[in-house]
């Protein structure tokens, strides 16, 4: 495990003679090759030269440089992480812990080596003195014992004189160590380290083995079946756990957790061998399922970096029931493409398609990716938040410099705004592709320069443009656990924990169409500028929203494909004809108008569609007024043949309670009392507009008549 010393260390430490325990605890399948691989493990005494001299170079860039007056033991060189190639996964991982090893005893191993005089020396230069610690650490490793020599690999000179040189003084070292430890009364050199060091790689030690399940390759049940055949229960959670037990994760379907302890043994289950089971942390799948709820069929998604090949395979089978492609962006060199084809085709992954082009080098524009709804950003971070730094450097390719972070438990200043500001702009560049209508964005830091702020200045950037919807930040598909603890509601955040790693979630999304966020006023605004006078739209209620599924509600809002709205509300508007200007209703129908109609036998018909009623359609409430005369009728036509003259006249109409009498209001002339019906069209309920003392005003009448005392039993209110 990171962070501690390796299985192949412990074993030697133990001894071959106790390997009898290792045995009783293989599965009776799987036993020959577990206990075959485990005496593979403790015949090597000792690493390939190869190894020592990648785990040299790492802890060159990785070591704690002092300052020079304290300096006693000088590393030539730079200081800088190189890139390295290994053979295989077992040498690069075994050249990481050794460096890691070499890094937290640094203190330790210079002391040993300037107590016994081993150090300096004038025959060994000090670009060789990074060779010279990690060796000495895997030599008292093994008690001082000598390393066994192989045959497979030429043998490195560098290595083979440093080696002569640490066996020729093994007793001075091996007395030397011993004085350290009763120097600073510690039982073994682990209790030499900071408490803080300590508690993490217990930590790290006990952290669950989170897997997800490759469904391309095998079901959830028939998962739990090879399980349980297989001696495996299922319980309900992580403390929970009792040796050759597993559980489901509580936020993705596919995911389980395995006791840290059986790491060797589940490794050589045929289930991790045939890519059915893949061991990766939890915070990887977190981001692959909130990218995947935000997809619609058909959709393609975006990933922003390679970064670990397993996180890719995983959005490929989450997607793999639908026509949906993955656009993997980073892939330089033909050598990593092949490899990740291959790797991709072991895991049963097709709609997967390898960009040679950085992330910020891809034009928002490019035609292979018009179809590309979602971008999965997952950029380089500090990775503080990780519980397991060593997986997490080979699988998601990350620095080196993570150990020495790690170690000294902060990143340096310059190098956190150094990473803010890549991220920074990458989120920006993601936010330029204008067919995309969401971005992930997770991290595994705990620094909220990575995490909220840099979310945060993007979204201020407006670098979106006016010519789409901007972003908005909506909830996570998960429900924060009782070990996460959320800065704010809208993000997902889990501290790093005995149970799990920490990361962090940000959902970006284009907001709404405004007809579904804004109140009805805003909604006859919008109506009235753009001509759609004679209906409403109406936002779904609130209630109705509530029942909706949330997954479902954020890729209608997402897709901008929501529900259409439904017409729940009829706008009427009174032309006014004969008089200088048009006079239009300032206040429109309201919802209890459908009440008034049934009383005045009127009959509306309520119209789904967010089109402008039909001209025919206009005049139906007119020609319910049956008392009209003739006269009047026809200068109903009128109007209405006039309507089209006047509609840039249009005005914003605010619905309100409008009463219907049953009766026909009279109107009295100059010259006498005698009654007679208007021929101007009017509604017969007119409820007026307000003054400036907020009395309700009568209807509009033309200069010569002037109303009588009406017989309305009621004046107007």
């Amino acid at each position: 495990m990171p962070g501690s010393k390796s299985n192949l260390v412990s074993l030697h430490e133990d001894g071959i003679n106790d390997t009898s325990d290792l045995s009783e605890m293989k599965m009776s399948d799987e036993k020959g090759s577990v206990e075959k691989r485990t005496m593979t493990l403790i015949e090597k005494n000792g690493y390939h030269d190869s190894v020592y001299m990648k785990a040299a170079k790492i802890f060159q860039g990785i070591h704690t440089e002092k300052r020079k007056d304290r300096i006693l033991v000088r590393y030539g060189g730079d200081s800088v992480s190189p890139t390295l190639t290994f053979k295989d996964e077992y040498s690069q991982r075994v050249s990481y812990e050794l460096a890691f090893s070499a890094l937290k005893y640094q203190d330790l191993l210079e002391e040993i080596l300037l107590d016994s005089c081993v150090y300096p020396c004038q025959s060994i230069p000090d670009e060789l003195t990074s060779l010279l610690v990690v060796m000495l650490y895997d030599l008292q490793d093994r008690k001082f014992q000598a390393r066994e020599i192989f045959d497979e690999e030429e043998p490195v000179a560098e290595v083979q004189k440093i080696e002569r040189y640490l066996y020729s003084f093994r007793t001075k070292l091996a007395a030397a160590l011993a004085r350290c430890r009763i120097k600073h009364d510690a039982l073994s050199i682990e209790c030499i380290l900071p408490e803080t060091i300590r508690k993490q790689e217990q930590r790290a030690s006990a952290l669950p083995l989170c897997v997800w399940i490759n469904t391309l390759k095998i079901s959830l049940q028939d998962v739990f079946k090879d399980l349980k055949k297989k001696g495996f229960t299922r319980v309900e959670t992580v403390p929970d756990f009792d040796h050759y037990t597993y559980c489901m994760d509580q936020h993705c379907h596919d995911v389980l957790f395995f006791p840290s302890s059986l790491k060797e043994e589940l490794l050589n289950l045929d289930l991790f061998a045939d890519c059915k089971l893949l061991l990766q942390d939890k915070s990887r799948s977190l981001a692959v399922h909130s990218a995947q709820a935000l997809l619609n069929i058909g959709d393609d998604i975006i990933v922003a970096h390679v970064g670990s090949h397993l996180t890719v395979a995983h959005m490929s089978v989450l997607t793999n029931h639908t026509t949906s492609k993955i656009f993997v962006c980073g892939v330089k060199s033909s050598v990593k493409a092949a490899e990740l084809r291959n790797l991709f085709s072991h895991m049963g992954c097709k709609n997967i398609q390898l960009l040679h082009e950085d992330f910020t080098e891809v034009g928002p524009t490019d035609p292979r990716l018009q179809k590309a709804k979602v971008i999965l950003l997952l950029p380089q971070c500090s990775g503080l938040g990780v519980g397991n730094p060593i997986d997490f450097i080979l699988n998601e390719h990350g620095d080196a410099g993570l150990l020495r972070d790690l170690f000294q438990g902060s990143v340096s200043k310059e190098k956190l705004s150094i990473l803010a500001e890549r991220q920074l702009n990458e989120l920006m560049h993601a936010m330029k592709f204008n067919e995309v209508q969401a971005i992930v964005y997770g991290t595994c830091s705990v620094y909220p320069e990575e995490n909220e702020l840099v979310v945060k200045k993007a979204l201020d950037s407006g670098v979106e443009g006016n010519k789409v919807q901007p972003y908005r930040l909506i909830p996570s598909v998960f429900t924060p656990c009782s070990n996460s603890e959320a800065s704010t509601e809208i993000f997902f955040k889990m501290e790093p924990s005995d149970i799990s790693s920490g990361c962090f979630l940000a959902i970006l999304a284009r907001e709404k169409d405004s007809s579904e966020n804004v109140s009805v006023k805003d909604i006859l605004a919008r109506a009235a500028a753009k001509g759609l006078l004679d209906g409403v739209a109406v936002e779904r209620s609130k209630e109705e929203e509530k029942k909706r599924p949330k997954v479902t509600q954020r890729r209608s809002n997402i897709t901008g494909s929501g529900t259409e709205p439904k017409m729940e509300e009829f706008l009427h508007r009174q032309t006014v004809s004969n008089v200088k200007a048009e006079v239009a209703m300032p206040k429109a129908v309201g919802n209890i108008l459908q009440k008034n109609v049934s009383r005045t036998k009127s009959h509306i018909q309520l119209k789904k569609p967010l089109n402008p009623v039909s001209a025919p359609a206009l005049p139906r409430v007119l020609k319910h007024t049956s008392h009209s005369s003739p006269k009047g009728r026809a200068h109903d036509g009128q109007a209405l043949a006039r309507r089209p003259r006047a509609e840039h006249r249009r005005v914003v109409l605010k619905p309100v309670e409008i009463i219907l009498p049953p009766v026909i209001m009279p109107y009295v002339c100059l010259q006498g009392n005698k009654p007679r019906t208007s021929t101007h069209p009017c509604f017969h309920g007119w409820t007026g507009a307000k003054g400036p003392s907020g009395r309700k005003l009568p209807p509009p009448l033309p200069k010569a008549v002037k109303p009588a005392v009406l017989s309305h039993p009621r004046p107007w209110m």
